[in-house]
């Protein structure tokens, strides 16, 4: 009988061979892609040294995400392996930048403890197109910037300021996006930045505002978390000494207002979560060293000229 030649072999004798289930391998014979090379004299497949060497590349190609249509086509010559391998690493990339995204949302829930609406609101910010995240910062920047008197040097950084995620964001910048887009869709955000940028924007013949420096000069930040450092007290007499070298003889009331309203809208916040998007390097939080300020700026009041 040909079942009983040497030289093939039976359906139960490949999946013993290859280690498959035989009904594995009957499926994948009645797609095409494991044809039998004859039948017995009862009927039943028979297979022979090259079907096994056969199984062994589709087994590869399924394990790889293959479907078993372009296998059928990868093996009949209708295309190559590499054009087929081209079209699905594509499609895992594209699978691989859906799954950052919801690991990174799932991510937030989990710390956030959020609930189900706050859910699908962050799934949804996350999964926006490019053209939808522009939208979004359009209307802020709109908002917040637009009608300043601004110096044309700044009006241009303003208007060519975005913030783009990038095609394949880390998980990382995921989270920041949702937390920022979030944050300036908030009317109440939108109107603290405001403020805080009228008080802080240098205007076109006037000069920069007293506070101004606070915010556009890190040098300010570095040389209070240097104070800090030496445990220099925001009360104590060596403070008033930082605030003449910081501020001169600038309106401390006017100095104290920009702090407050910079630390109200939260301009550190949107600081940091701007460069997380962008995956910059982003300054260390300056939130202890503004709260310092504050409360140096509270207990020494600027010296008066006695001639004035």
């Amino acid at each position: 009988m040909d079942d009983e030649r040497p030289d093939v072999l039976t359906i139960g004798q490949l999946a013993h061979r290859t280690g498959l289930p035989v009904r594995t391998l009957r499926f994948w014979s009645d797609e095409g892609a494991v044809p039998p090379v004859a039948r017995s004299a009862s009927g039943y497949r028979l297979y022979d040294a090259e079907s096994v060497a056969r199984v062994e590349l589709v087994r590869t190609l399924r394990e790889l995400g293959l479907g078993l249509d372009d296998v059928c086509r990868v093996l009949s010559g209708r295309t190559t392996v590499a054009e087929v391998a081209n079209a699905h690493v594509a499609a895992l990339d594209a699978q691989i930048r859906s799954l950052k995204v919801s690991r990174a949302v799932l991510s937030t829930v989990a710390t956030r403890g959020s609930t189900a609406e706050e859910t699908a609101l962050m799934n949804r910010l996350a999964r926006l197109s490019a053209a939808e995240r522009k939208q979004i910062i359009d209307e802020f920047k709109k908002e917040v910037f637009g009608g300043l008197d601004l110096e044309p040097r700044l009006r241009d950084r303003i208007h060519a300021f975005s913030i783009e995620l990038p095609d394949d964001p880390t998980p990382e910048q995921v989270d920041a996006w949702i937390e920022l887009a979030e944050l300036v869709r908030d009317p109440g955000f939108r109107a603290r930045l405001r403020t805080w940028m009228e008080l802080n924007t240098p205007v076109p013949g006037q000069g920069r505002p007293p506070g101004a420096p606070i915010w556009w000069a890190r040098q300010v930040v570095q040389t209070v978390a240097e104070v800090i450092k030496r445990g220099v007290s925001p009360e104590g007499p060596e403070a008033a000494e930082v605030l003449s070298e910081l501020f001169g003889d600038a309106d401390r009331t006017a100095v104290m207002r920009s702090l407050e309203a910079g630390i109200e809208a939260g301009a550190e916040r949107y600081r940091r979560l701007v460069a997380r998007v962008r995956g910059q390097y982003s300054a260390p939080d300056a939130t202890a060293e503004l709260e310092w300020l504050a409360r140096a700026l509270l207990a020494q009041p600027a010296e008066v000229d006695p001639a004035g």
